[in-house]
């Protein structure tokens, strides 16, 4: 059976929503220079760093950019907490008083977002933590959600999302498929 691929975003409509999250993301950080972004390890590394610049823009501020894997935190995992925990900023950055943006490409069950706010607070104490996701597909099994929005899609349970961006997949585009 051929699997269905619907496109939701080329080019032009990521560049648009990536940029009206940059604003987004300056309008709610009551300074601007106490700004951090964290992207979380693949595809929100990526993000993170494009709505850096995108803010530097906006708020001739550059923001300081920190790199998460979440994997030693995740909670539906078989997990040990040692060492690795530690080492899961990839690019560490201080949190302490800060607003955190915590960015990823798409939240779905809310638990890859459990898991960098829980590497956030063994970091220090964050003033405010926020959310940033490219796509919300929503159908969450924890009670968190993104403040900030690219676009808001219902994929339902029998359905993908592929978020493909220049710099790691040579195209950007976001789709949706049958798994």
């Amino acid at each position: 059976m051929a699997q269905e691929k619907q496109i939701l975003f080329e080019r032009d409509e990521l560049l648009r929503a990536v940029n009206r999250m940059a604003h987004e993301i300056v309008e709610q950080t009551a300074s601007p220079s106490e700004l951090v972004l964290i992207g979380i390890r693949s595809r929100g590394v990526h993000l993170a760093r494009r709505l850096a610049r995108k803010v530097e823009e906006i708020a001739k501020i550059t923001p300081s950019v920190g790199v998460i894997d979440v994997t030693p935190y995740r909670d539906d995992r078989a997990r040990e907490l040692d060492s690795r925990a530690v080492g899961a900023f990839e690019i560490p950055v201080e949190v302490d008083e800060k607003t955190v943006v915590l960015i990823d490409d798409v939240i779905f069950r809310g638990r890859t977002i459990r898991a960098a706010m829980e590497a956030v607070a063994r970091m220090g104490q964050a003033k405010r933590i926020l959310v940033a996701a490219l796509v919300d597909r929503g159908a969450r099994e924890l009670p968190i959600r993104a403040d900030i929005v690219g676009k808001n899609i219902d994929a339902g349970a029998g359905r993908r999302v592929n978020v493909m961006l220049e710099e790691s997949d040579g195209v950007d585009q976001i789709t949706v498929s049958d798994w």
